[in-house]
């Protein structure tokens, strides 16, 4: 399956969209001055275990990192997916409180 991500920061997400154009998948985000902060991953059940929630998560740190944007990843899809992709690391804000 092809997927096109594209950007539309009119409704603060990112879009995934198959070959026909049905939307497969977003990530929403909330943007503060130079802070993005990905609040949700939704993909369609038709469109699971096809790679689109790694596909918005890829465009939307690759978005980031070429803006010089500070990641804040609330989504716990992206918070994962991030574990397994280092290379974003420079640019995620870490909290260093100690929790008790």
């Amino acid at each position: 399956m092809q997927l096109t991500v594209t950007a539309a920061p009119d409704r603060e997400r990112f879009e995934a969209r198959d070959e026909a154009g049905v939307v497969a998948g977003v990530l929403t985000y909330q943007l503060t001055g130079n802070v993005i902060v990905y609040t949700h991953t939704e993909v369609d059940p038709r469109f699971d275990g096809h790679g689109v929630g790694s596909a918005l998560a890829r465009a939307a740190m690759d978005d980031a990192r070429a803006k010089g944007r500070t990641v804040v990843p609330i989504c716990p899809f992206l918070r994962e997916w991030l574990v397994k992709h280092p290379q974003y690391e420079n640019i995620v804000a870490r909290s260093t409180r100690k929790v008790k």
